[in-house]
């Protein structure tokens, strides 16, 4: 592996990526200790029940404890992400986004703006309640207009700041952007959630004994995660050999490699943005109190919720990025088939029936992974603040570190070097 980093940084090109982006993490770091002015941090994450298992635990782990120090970055990427999924399914519903979406390169960036607006504008909602809630608590120095105005626009600039660093990661760096900022969070909060552990098993709030069993089936689940992950489906295809001029082309086998798990990590993140956005507002609205009984962190409502949305997120988003007709119009025009299946619109359906059969199961597998702390928590008695880590914190940080030392060993093996997979 250190082999490996060292030809990465042999390279020009993925030399200056990876720089830039661990330059663009490390302005997210710095941005995560910088204080929101006018606001009482400590007496508000009180307030809010950071440390007591609830929804804002977990967009704690997801800002790397930014939310508990209510700095300038303390809600995260997550209002950028349910914008994502609000246009992504608008996409199917209004004809004109439709429209956008077929236009390649330059409709995707008008659907790309649209989506800044739409964050900005959840940002505000978001950043307005957490300011209403702040006074009524009585945490804030100054509750006047000036003072909350303040606050809330901080907070709004800070989500505007993180989502242009998490496109400029994708667009310049290496890996997803928004993915590595959550990634990244995880990661920080980590020795926390662990030091937290231990001192409770300490104190005797839980023995070593099932602390040490949380920690052996967390493992489990890395490995498991990583299998699932790597999985495939390979698709034989054949090029017919073709004549040009006086060379002859094609005539080679290959295959299409269908993943068990072609979404990746994105479907658990986008159910749980989906999920913390509601939740969050219940928070701050008293006549909503009901539906965080029922549905709030850690519930059985919410983890039957967690569940679908996992599901239809992991087809939903294979269907997004992967166009099973344009596949098949692509090997046509390469003089590539199926053995066995005619070149064309049987391809495409056949493509299709094999990506949905295998995503299912891998669609099931992330659900049930998601959840399965929750319940192992229950039996051995664990501390709540290992839950987030656990469950959804655990998919996220394997599945992020895999797509991105893939993309850096497909930067490798264009160069002919051995990768970190390898």
């Amino acid at each position: 592996m250190l082999d490996a980093l060292k030809n990465a940084m042999r390279i020009p090109d993925l030399r200056r990526k990876i720089i830039y982006t661990a330059a663009m993490l490390a302005v997210y770091r710095v941005g995560s200790f910088i204080p929101v002015p006018g606001v009482n941090a400590a007496a508000l994450a009180q307030e809010l029940g950071i440390d007591g298992g609830n929804i804002f635990g977990l967009l704690n782990l997801f800002t790397g404890g930014a939310l508990a120090r209510f700095t300038v970055f303390a809600l995260g990427v997550s209002p950028y992400i349910t914008a994502s999924i609000v246009l992504n399914l608008l996409t199917i519903v209004i004809p004109k986004l439709e429209e956008l979406s077929k236009e390649g390169p330059e409709g995707r960036k008008i659907i790309s703006q649209y989506t800044r607006y739409a964050t900005v504008v959840l940002a505000f909602i978001q950043a307005f309640a957490t300011t209403s809630m702040a006074r009524a608590w009585g945490v804030t120095t100054n509750p006047g207009f000036f003072g909350l105005a303040l606050i809330t626009l901080t907070l709004v600039a800070g989500t505007s700041l993180l989502m242009w660093i998490g496109d400029k990661i994708t667009e310049k760096g290496i890996g997803n952007g928004i993915s590595l900022l959550i990634f990244l969070g995880i990661i920080a909060e980590l020795p926390t959630s662990v030091i937290n552990a231990f001192r409770v098993a300490g104190q005797g709030g839980v023995s070593i004994i099932s602390l040490i069993l949380y920690f052996l089936i967390n493992l489990a689940i890395i490995a498991a995660v990583i299998v699932v992950t790597q999985g495939q489906r390979r698709i034989p295809v054949q090029y017919a050999k073709r004549i040009v001029g006086r060379r002859v082309y094609g005539g080679q086998s290959t295959h299409i490699p269908l993943k068990v798990n072609q979404a990746g990590v994105i479907p658990v993140i986008f159910a749980s943005s989906v999920l913390t956005f509601p939740l969050t507002l219940t928070q701050f609205v008293p006549a909503l109190g009901f539906i965080n009984r029922w549905l709030g962190y850690g519930t059985f409502g919410y983890n039957v919720i967690f569940v679908a949305l996992v599901i239809f997120f992991t087809y939903f988003y294979t269907a997004v990025t992967f166009n099973p007709m344009e596949v098949a119009d692509n090997m046509k025009k390469n003089g590539g088939y199926v053995p066995g299946l005619r070149p064309g619109r049987p391809t495409a359906e056949y493509l299709d029936r094999v990506l949905t059969r295998i995503t299912l199961p891998g669609a099931i597998f992330l659900a049930f992974i998601a959840v399965l702390p929750t319940l192992v928590a229950f039996i051995t008695r664990v501390p709540t603040s290992l839950l987030y880590f656990g469950g959804t914190g655990l998919l996220i940080m394997v599945g992020v570190a895999i797509e991105t030392m893939e993309q850096i060993e497909a930067h490798l093996l264009m160069r002919h070097y051995e990768g970190f997979l390898k």
